[in-house]
């Protein structure tokens, strides 16, 4: 399904699409989500692939510089662009982040991690998760953490069974990678 033009730029549309109305908005997420899921799809699968396509849609809900951004042309490139460079942005800071068992033991990030024995490991992970829950897990996203963390389900998945949208549930997604991010480090320094 081939996404559909944006109006051209001399029709009062893009004046509200740069106002951010609403039903513009819709409109735009409607019409033009497979432009920027494919966009996103060639740099990121799975999960994060998921989080950055409703990012750009939160980024061109939220701010209205980037709205400004668009000035006329083809808006399907324009936002196939926009998708594409939050896209490799992401990956950016992603594949710096060091493994989640290397920062637990305290290791090097440059040395490989001795193996542990499946059980142990276990015991571990769960002790790790049950403190961050207590130490810094905000209780309003509990729900979303063990959807999306702990259960694995995927965005469409976790947002039903938590009863949220996708795109709220996207947003405290990042908030807890955030969290966990910081808790993990913080680890990684004892």
């Amino acid at each position: 399904m081939a996404a559909r033009p944006a109006p051209a730029p001399e029709t009062p549309w893009l004046d509200r699409f740069h106002a951010g109305e609403r039903e513009v908005l819709g409109e735009c997420y409607r019409n033009h989500f497979r432009v920027v899921e494919n966009a996103v799809g060639q740099v990121l699968r799975g999960a994060d692939k998921e989080t950055v396509i409703h990012d750009v849609f939160l980024q061109l809900l939220a701010r209205a510089e980037l709205r400004q951004g668009f000035t006329g042309g083809s808006f399907t490139a324009w936002l196939a662009t926009i998708a594409r460079h939050q896209a490799i942005d992401f990956w950016r800071r992603y594949r710096r982040e060091h493994s989640l068992e290397q920062l637990a033991s305290g290791g090097n990030p440059a040395e490989p991690v001795q193996p542990v024995e499946p059980f142990e490991r276990a015991v571990e992970a769960r002790l790790l998760i049950d403190r961050f829950r207590r130490e810094l897990l905000p209780p309003k996203w509990a729900r979303v953490f063990e959807a999306r963390f702990v259960s694995g389900l995927d965005q469409r998945s976790a947002a039903a069974q938590v009863g949220i949208s996708r795109t709220t549930l996207a947003y405290q997604e990042i908030q807890i990678r955030r969290l966990l991010r910081r808790f993990l480090l913080g680890r990684g320094k004892r």
